[in-house]
C-alpha cells in the first residue's frame, strides 16, 4: 500500500506533469521531422531513437499508473484515452497496420489529458454533446428545407450548384461558411433570377448568425458549468484541509491539557 500511495504522490507531483508534457511535444517534433526524407536520411538514427524512447516513458508512465491505482486506473476515462493511444503505438510495424501505425500522430493528443485547462475544454465540450445534437437536427431540418427550395428554384438555370439535392445542400453549406458566398454564387444566380435574395438572405442569417451562435452558446455554458464545478471542488479540498488541521489542533491542545498536572 505504501509503494501505491508513493507511486501516486510521483505522478501527481507537478515536476511529474510538466515532464510528462514535455515529453509529449518532443515526441511530436519528432513525429513531423520523421516525414522529412532529408531528415531521416541524415539524422534518421537518432529520430528513430528519441521516438522509442518517448514511447518507452508513455509506457512506464501507464506502467505505473496501473500499479498505483490499480483496477481504478480503468474508471478514468483519460486513463483509458492515454491507454488506447498508446497502445495503437505499440502495434508491430506491417502492410496490414500501416494505417494504425500512421495514427502514432495521436500521441500528441495525449497533451490534453496531461494538461488540466485543456481537459476543462475538451470536458465541456462533450458536456455540450447532447445540447449540440438537438441543434444539430435543427440545423439539418433548415438544410432540408433549402435544399428542396433551392432545387427546384435554381436548379435547372444552375445545375453544378443545385441540380440536384445533395449539390443544393452543398453549396447551401458553403454560403453558410460564408466561403464567397456573394460573388461566387449569390450574385451569379441573381442575374438570373434578381430576387433570389429573398431566399439566400434569410438562409444565411438563420443558420449562420443564429443557429451556429446557439452552438458557440452552448460550448460555452458548458465550458463555464465546468469551471464552476472544479472551483466547488477546490473549495471543498480547502474546507476539508482546513477542518482537518483544527481537528489536529484541537487533539494537541486537549492531549496537552490532559498531560498537565492537576492542581
Amino acid at each position: 500500500m505504501g509503494l501505491r500511495k508513493r507511486l501516486g504522490d510521483f505522478l501527481d507531483e507537478p515536476r511529474t506533469q510538466y515532464a510528462i508534457i514535455a515529453v509529449i511535444l518532443l515526441n511530436a517534433i519528432v513525429l513531423g521531422m520523421e516525414t522529412s526524407e532529408t531528415l531521416m536520411a541524415r539524422w534518421g538514427g537518432i529520430i528513430i531513437f528519441i521516438d522509442k524512447l518517448c514511447l518507452a516513458i508513455f509506457v512506464a508512465e501507464i506502467v505505473i499508473k496501473l500499479v498505483a491505482r490499480g483496477w481504478r486506473f480503468f474508471l478514468n476515462g483519460w486513463n483509458l484515452f492515454d491507454f488506447v493511444i498508446v497502445g495503437i503505438s505499440l502495434v508491430p510495424a506491417g502492410q496490414s497496420v500501416s494505417v494504425l501505425r500512421a495514427l502514432r500522430i495521436l500521441r500528441v493528443m495525449r497533451v490534453i489529458s496531461a494538461a488540466p485547462r485543456l481537459r476543462r475544454v475538451v470536458e465541456g465540450f462533450i458536456t455540450a454533446l447532447p445540447g449540440m445534437g438537438s441543434v444539430f437536427l435543427l440545423m439539418a431540418i433548415i438544410f432540408y428545407i433549402g435544399a428542396v427550395i433551392a432545387t427546384r428554384l435554381f436548379g435547372e438555370a444552375f445545375p453544378g450548384w443545385f441540380g440536384t439535392l445533395g449539390a443544393s445542400a452543398y453549396s447551401l453549406f458553403q454560403i453558410m461558411t460564408l466561403e464567397s458566398w456573394s460573388m461566387g454564387i449569390v450574385r451569379p444566380v441573381m442575374e438570373v433570377f434578381p430576387y433570389a435574395w429573398v431566399f439566400f438572405v434569410p438562409f444565411i442569417i438563420v443558420t449562420t448568425f443564429a443557429v451556429v451562435n446557439l452552438l458557440v452558446g452552448l460550448i460555452v455554458n458548458s465550458m463555464q458549468d465546468a469551471h464552476a464545478e472544479e472551483d466547488v471542488l477546490k473549495t471543498d479540498a480547502y474546507r476539508d484541509e482546513v477542518l482537518e488541521r483544527l481537528s489536529a489542533i484541537e487533539r494537541q491542545l486537549t492531549k496537552r491539557d490532559q498531560n498537565q498536572p492537576k492542581r
